[in-house]
């Protein structure tokens, strides 16, 4: 353990903190554990100096002083899972927009992690990811986003995504063949829907984005799938290759996914349609295949 040693007035020069300020923080929030010199000064850590900066990130983020308190206490050991649970979502959610949109990776990361650590995966994708992506879509075309926010966090998102993904294709239940449409370039959600469906048990084959039809069905002449899901944001994708898909559901299980994919389209390839979102999705997917 660190040995204490700044009175609050260095502590307070360090960290830009007013005396006053920090006293009110130790006292309402427990945010400072201070300890008593031989002269009975208070004396403080670098661990209470990480909680004070832990704490104004949170604020500088919009989280009230008693969330960011929490958080600050969960983040740097004075906490744990079960604190950051009690916080709840929202914070933590905001905390990841805002590192997001100043276009903060270890900001953002680090907000990823706690996440995880606190909640299961399903409960971060359905209630953090896919909300925070369906938000900036929208915030895109108010034109209250930027082209780069836009690509940085798709960006950051889909490579924490994969990074979880990892070993997916190891599943010992039935197995997915994953991809989207040709000339879909939007894999977010099938990403997502495929992690749902390892994480009970399927093995997952992922082609990625813009996959031609013929790369699917030479795909599945090796893996052998029990279930093929074709991805797309807009039914003109799946229409312009709705002959290639029909034949291919005369061949393999076939299911249509994505805000594209329509009960109408999907009766006419003869496929399955995909409804909901995508963790939702899958969940129910895989209690129907177990």
């Amino acid at each position: 353990m660190t040995e204490p040693h700044l009175r609050i007035g260095a502590l307070s020069q360090r960290v830009g903190v007013s005396p006053e300020l920090l006293r009110a923080w130790e006292q309402r929030y427990g945010l400072l554990e201070p300890v008593r010199s031989d002269g009975g000064f208070r004396l403080y850590s670098v661990a209470d100096e990480e909680r004070v900066r832990s704490m104004q990130r949170h604020l500088e983020a919009g989280v009230s002083a008693a969330q960011a308190a929490q958080l600050a206490l969960a983040e740097t050991g004075a906490g744990g899972a079960d604190q950051l649970q009690s916080v709840g979502l929202a914070p933590l959610a905001g905390q990841l927009r805002a590192a997001l949109d100043r276009l903060d990776e270890p900001g953002a990361n680090a907000v990823l992690d706690r996440l995880l650590a606190a909640f299961t995966l399903e409960t971060v994708l359905r209630d953090v990811v896919l909300v925070y992506l369906r938000e900036l879509g929208e915030r895109w075309q108010r034109g209250d986003a930027s082209v780069a926010q836009e690509h940085y966090a798709s960006n950051l998102l889909r490579g924490r995504l994969l990074g979880l993904a990892r070993g997916w294709g190891r599943g010992s239940g039935p197995t997915a063949l994953l991809a989207c449409a040709p000339g879909e370039l939007h894999d977010l959600p099938l990403i997502v829907f495929g992690l749902v469906l390892a994480g009970r048990g399927w093995a997952i084959a992922y082609l990625g984005p813009d996959t031609p039809v013929a790369t699917v069905r030479d795909a599945v002449g090796h893996v052998e799938p029990d279930l093929v899901v074709i991805s797309a944001t807009t039914p003109q994708r799946l229409r312009a290759a709705k002959t290639e898909l029909t034949e291919l559901a005369r061949a393999v299980p076939l299911a249509l996914a994505g805000a594209g994919a329509t009960a109408g389209l999907a009766r006419s390839i003869e496929a399955t349609l995909v409804d909901g979102d995508p963790v939702t999705a899958a969940e129910r997917i895989a209690a129907e295949r177990p």
